[in-house]
């Protein structure tokens, strides 16, 4: 990996959007980066608060409805353009979601962490909460803060940089397209490819989950609503 691509997938949601991009514009980067804001259909409003942003803060924006007239969720089409950027330019792969907070070093230290391992597919970040503990979705990892972990779980895309040489190893274009979220296919896919995947335990990032999609919430606040939205509107398929 020569450089970084690093991507947000960004579905309004825009004030908490504008942290995640303060925080990954504002890190201590040495390796070179290009960073994208993929804008799957936000409003009107928002997409415009968007294109202000990309001023002040030096980003891409990409407007998925520049590509596509499919509704939103876009993430297949996300992952697909920004695989096919990394590959040509030599880059790894890098998202972070709009509902993520990173630290000044997270992006230095995961980039180089995946170099030093050998056959990294993904390297992924904790989710951490505002008090430090960690959160969904990996709660599985409390009580071994401060590693690096060989992780046969899925690593989800909150924080997570898949490596070049997974980037060419297996096509996004093979993707169910029939799918919303593909973190847990491509994880698997990177352990059957003959890749490990690791999970940073000491790089903690801030997540405040299903903040980009607030009806994703009713799964633990009214769950029996969320299954019945998730199976009679096909939503959520993962």
């Amino acid at each position: 990996m020569k450089k970084l691509h690093i991507i947000t997938p960004v579905k309004d949601s825009i004030d908490l959007t504008l942290q995640t991009i303060e925080a990954v514009t504002g890190s201590a980067l040495s390796v070179p980066h290009t960073y994208f804001i993929y804008n799957d259909f936000s409003t009107p409003e928002n997409t415009a608060r968007l294109a202000e942003a990309a001023e002040k803060y030096d980003f891409t924006l990409v407007n998925l409805a520049d590509l596509t007239s499919h509704p939103s969720p876009n993430y297949l089409l996300t992952l697909q353009t920004a695989q096919a950027r990394a590959i040509d330019e030599e880059a790894g792969l890098l998202i972070v979601e709009s509902d993520v907070v990173v630290q000044k070093d997270t992006l230095q230290r995961l980039f180089q962490g995946a170099l030093e391992r050998e056959h990294c597919g993904i390297a992924a970040a904790v989710t951490v909460d505002e008090a430090g503990v960690i959160n969904y979705p990996y709660e599985h990892a409390r009580g071994q803060e401060n590693q690096v972990l060989k992780t046969s779980k899925h690593c989800s895309f909150c924080c997570s940089l898949l490596t070049l040489d997974f980037l060419r190893a297996f096509s996004f274009k093979e993707l169910n397209p029939e799918k919303s979220w593909f973190d847990v296919t491509i994880s698997h896919e990177a352990l059957a490819h003959g890749f490990s995947n690791y999970l940073f335990t000491c790089l903690p990032v801030l997540h405040r989950p299903h903040s980009s999609r607030p009806w994703k919430q009713l799964k633990y606040k009214n769950p029996l609503k969320y299954y019945w939205l998730k199976f009679t509107k096909g939503l959520d398929k993962i």
